[in-house]
């Protein structure tokens, strides 16, 4: 070796030369690795697809106690690829608007104080129902005061304008305005509700030649408590006996203008699920209404309000939902619990647990 120089430049192109061969091994080991990540799916180990599987979602985007996700049209397209893609075939605004927050460009709201939104989601969402095949069902005004004072009858006044309003400028206008959401949360004995949805729920067939109307109530259960609290169950919960007594009269109350129910399944325990879901199909039937499933994806269990739902925890309420023969079931929410977009990392983990158990691509 003549001298330092011809040193340093055998050892670079031996260092080079080791580098590359250290290169090639490691690609080939990742490409390895990919194919068996690739094909790599979850063993599960209990029967896939014995659960209801879900075909509607809400669509919160008006809030009332989770963050938004500021999407634009792009992103929304693009999650209403991701509930095609799962079967969805329904989409429900939840609320129209909130207090002073609107939805669309409402000249009875704006009126009345309201905040002129940036965009005229109402339009966006039924343009995206329509190029997706699905069905859209409007959600009601929400001004707030049922919240404040526990009287639903406040919610008449202003959604006589609103149903007018929207149908008007709205309805009448897109194939994919296929039905109306009566948006208030009830439960048992909530002053008010049955003259409150009985007029709503025969306003909007009125003026719609008959659309369907649901409603998505919740069940008095243990996991009933103030979402603002730091309980996560109450001692005082609603039995199974007084739950049906007490739900068939507001049934009685307003068979012929609500065409279905959707209790939110997330109140009461998973081993209370037959029970409750049983009488609720059997009301239902007694009535005249469809028995819908609210199936949360989000989790009550957790201080954390509210995080994306443990999939078991789905699963089960799904299962109990097929075996007591439910006719449909719908989630709050997919776009915030589900979505692979989803502010939530934990979100896109569940769409994919969900898709392997259903066994879709």
């Amino acid at each position: 070796m003549k001298n330092r120089r011809d040193f340093l430049k055998k050892a670079s192109l031996a260092g080079a030369g080791a580098f590359m061969l250290s290169a090639a091994e490691g690609n080939a080991t990742n490409k390895r690795n990919k194919k068996i990540i690739t094909g790599q799916e979850s063993k599960l180990i209990v029967p896939k697809a014995q659960g209801l599987q879900l075909t509607g979602t809400f669509l919160d985007e008006i809030s009332h106690d989770i963050p938004h996700q500021n999407w634009g049209e792009k992103e929304w397209d693009q999650d209403f690829q991701h509930m095609k893609n799962i079967g969805i075939d329904t989409v429900i605004m939840i609320r129209s608007g909130y207090r002073k927050f609107i939805t669309y460009p409402s000249k009875y709201l704006l009126n009345k104080g309201c905040y002129m939104p940036s965009v005229d989601l109402l339009e966006m969402y039924l343009r995206l129902a329509e190029k997706y095949g699905m069905k859209f069902y409007f959600g009601l005004y929400d001004s707030g005061k049922y919240w404040d004072t526990g009287d639903l009858s406040w919610e008449v006044e202003d959604n006589k304008y609103v149903i007018d309003e929207v149908w008007e400028n709205y309805g009448s206008k897109f194939k994919s305005f296929q039905g109306w959401y009566i948006s208030g949360e009830i439960s048992r004995k909530t002053k008010g509700a049955i003259g409150a949805f009985r007029q709503m729920g025969q306003q909007c067939k009125d003026v719609s030649n008959g659309l369907p109307t649901f409603i998505s109530p919740w069940i008095d259960g243990k996991k009933a408590v103030a979402a603002a609290g730091g309980a996560l169950s109450k001692e005082q919960a609603v039995s199974v006996r007084e739950h049906e007594k007490e739900w068939s009269e507001i049934f009685d109350g307003i068979n012929g203008v609500v065409d279905a129910v959707a209790f939110q399944d997330g109140h009461i325990d998973y081993d209370e699920l037959d029970a409750f879901f049983e009488v609720n199909k059997r009301m239902a039937d007694k009535y005249g209404m469809k028995c819908w499933t609210n199936a949360e994806t989000f989790d009550r269990d957790m201080p954390i309000k509210f995080l994306p739902i443990k999939f078991d925890k789905l699963r089960l309420k799904l299962e109990a939902a097929k075996r007591a023969g439910y006719d449909k079931a719908i989630t709050f929410e997919f776009s915030h619990f589900m979505s692979p977009q989803s502010s939530y990392v934990q979100a896109g983990n569940l769409y994919n647990r969900y898709k392997e158990y259903f066994n879709l691509k």
